[in-house]
């Protein structure tokens, strides 16, 4: 029997851009010397070897992200327990405003999503490592 996909991806992530704050990577590039302010990149590792990480961002990619907010998870990272804005990126945005979602849905607040992504983040003269 065939499957019939009822929501595609792309409704996906307009619902999530629909309930996740988004900023401009503009914005975003201002924030980076921000105390309050950690960056959270959800590409996978062969995207961030290839094009770089924003300096000082967490790297999670998007198949681990919620074990690594998960403080009873093994693979839970404590950079995610800290009393900071968190700014979610990827390539585009789609698959960081489908983590940032996610993320609010298991409590991590408050979370945001950099629209564009790394593609945006380097048009708006943002650094990478």
């Amino acid at each position: 029997m065939a499957q019939t996909i009822t929501k595609s991806a792309a409704d996906l992530v307009r619902e999530a851009r629909e309930t996740v704050p988004e900023i401009s990577a503009e914005e975003a590039v201002a924030l980076t010397r921000s105390p309050d302010h950690v960056f959270v990149d959800l590409r996978d590792g062969a995207e961030q070897e290839r094009t770089g990480v924003i300096p000082g961002a967490i790297v999670s990619s998007r198949g681990m992200m919620e074990f690594h907010l998960d403080p009873e998870s093994p693979a839970h990272k404590p950079e995610f327990a800290q009393d900071k804005t968190y700014l979610f990126y990827c390539a585009s945005g789609g698959r960081s405003a489908l983590a940032a979602r996610a993320a609010m849905d298991m409590g991590l607040s408050p979370v945001v999503n950099v629209a564009g992504g790394v593609s945006a983040w380097k048009k708006a003269g943002g650094a990478l490592e």
